[in-house]
């Protein structure tokens, strides 16, 4: 198996016990140029809100997307785009990427400001 195939099985397990759980779930995607991060409701299937690097207002603020920093600033908005819509509980899917560096950064930023998983 190769390394995309192992991530894959990793995060499949992860999502199979949100699904049992029944809870909204944070997804983050991350590429070596950006991260992304999605709010997805319990039935799986409505993205409710999302944020990433890539979106126009943000590419002004950072320099590169695929560092610490940009995650940190991903998480924070993330964060705030969920207290809009009045979610406060999520499920973090780190979609089988090891929680260090940009994931750990950006899940660091949501706590932060008001998510609680």
């Amino acid at each position: 198996m190769d390394k995309k195939i192992r991530r894959l099985r990793r995060a499949r397990k992860t999502r199979a016990k949100i699904a049992e759980l029944g809870a909204i779930r944070l997804c983050v995607h991350r590429s070596n140029t950006h991260i992304y991060a999605q709010l997805i409701d319990a039935s799986g299937g409505v993205v409710l809100t999302s944020a990433s690097t890539i979106e126009k207002e943000l590419r002004d603020q950072i320099k590169n997307g695929g560092n610490v920093a940009a995650a940190k600033l991903i998480g924070q908005r993330i964060a705030e785009k969920a207290k809009a819509l009045g979610v406060e509980k999520v499920s973090f899917d780190r979609a089988g990427f090891a929680f260090h560096g940009r994931v750990k950064a950006l899940a660091d930023a949501a706590r932060e400001h008001g998510l609680q998983f």
